[in-house]
């Protein structure tokens, strides 16, 4: 087991664009055309492949890429007991484009996996690990599932099981918590937290969308900071918890829109992560200032190359701009990625592989020339 953690200097979110041959072969077998076992054998080929194209890149974290999911928070939900889902007719509301992934709603109470698909996909990975390299596993944080059965549209669906958003959140912390401790079993210790539920938080349609107003939502951001806590607290001290703030990232859209400003308190100052992977690509983001909450024990990755738009960002504008994030993290707390992955869901972003590596190898060669990172 490799005893590297993250973030690394030049780092990645975690997930890549699908070849064509997995996109093949997952609608082939969604047709019924092929089993689950030629469904695996494609999937397991295609990730060896990316794994090694990450290694001769020279990257020290791997991942799966998320190939073996429809959607990057989705599947592993899927993998709870009393989560049902069904293809959508509407699809989610994103800027410019819906977003068509499977609608996701209580079928009964949420309990943990007898044993949960995803500790296999790690250990696949795990598998290629070496002294240069550690697999991390990435997840969607208990906020978001907590959100995602929360939420005013799916409540009506919660509410059959449910009385309360504090007896949700306790069993979500359950399930979790049972499969962050299989998961440390089988080796993992890097873990990551993806979570959208502080951008759509810090949008100015917050009030609508959570149907509260400014003490409402202060509340609410402490609930999705207790549920995340709660699950880090009860998990080993040596497994490092991560996260991914994200603003939504389906085929090139978004979702939220504002500056860190109206989270950063809670987010920053009180959540127990060892570093905070985030989106600082376009104005979207807002700047640097709300950074100044980080506590000085926790570390930022910038993400100042965006995976929505092909261009190749200019290399010394991106250095200018990790100098004047300096200002309020310091430059040895401070890591480089692309602001979210290249493929959240299957479909992916309106890039191409070579313009996907063209970012990483970008985030690499800044990695090295500002922090002499190898």
């Amino acid at each position: 087991m490799s005893q590297l953690h993250t973030p690394f200097r030049f780092d990645y979110v975690g997930s890549f664009l699908r070849p064509e041959a997995l996109k093949e072969a997952r609608a082939r077998f969604a047709a019924g055309e092929i089993d689950r076992a030629a469904l695996t054998a494609v999937e397991d080929e295609a990730i060896t492949q990316l794994i090694a194209k990450i290694k001769a890149l020279g990257y020290h974290v791997i991942t799966d890429g998320e190939f073996r999911r429809s959607a990057w928070h989705l599947d592993f939900m899927w993998g709870f007991e009393g989560v049902g889902h069904e293809p959508t007719k509407t699809g989610l509301p994103f800027h410019g484009e819906a977003a068509m992934i499977d609608d996701t709603f209580l079928v009964g109470p949420v309990g943990p996996a007898e044993h949960h698909p995803f500790v296999d996909h790690f250990k696949f990975v795990q598998g290629f690990e070496d002294e240069r390299t550690v697999a991390k596993q990435t997840i969607p944080a208990p906020a978001q599932t907590l959100a995602q059965f929360a939420m005013p549209f799916n409540w009506e669906a919660t509410s059959r099981f449910y009385d309360t958003r504090e007896a949700l959140a306790a069993d979500i912390v359950g399930a979790y918590v049972a499969f962050g401790k299989e998961l440390y079993a089988a080796g993992c210790r890097n873990l990551q937290f993806d979570d959208c539920t502080w951008g759509m938080l810090a949008d100015e349609s917050a009030p609508f969308v959570f149907g509260a107003d400014e003490a409402g939502l202060k509340d609410i951001q402490r609930a999705h900071k207790d549920i995340n806590n709660a699950v880090i607290d009860a998990l080993p001290d040596d497994l490092v918890v991560n996260t991914h703030v994200c603003r939504g990232n389906y085929h090139s859209t978004y979702a939220s829109v504002g500056a860190y400003t109206p989270v950063a308190e809670v987010l920053f100052g009180e959540e127990h992560v060892g570093a905070f992977y985030l989106e600082f690509d376009d104005e979207r983001s807002g700047g640097f200032e709300p950074l100044a909450a980080v506590p000085d024990d926790k570390q930022v990755v910038l993400g100042l190359i965006t995976t929505k738009r092909p261009e190749l960002e200019d290399k010394e504008s991106v250095i200018e701009r990790i100098h004047e994030a300096s200002a309020y993290v310091p430059l040895d707390r401070l890591n480089l990625s692309p602001q979210c992955g290249f493929a959240s869901c299957e479909i992916g972003n309106k890039l191409t592989a070579d313009e996907q590596w063209a970012k990483l190898e970008l985030v690499k060669d800044i990695a090295h020339e500002v922090w002499g990172a190898e």
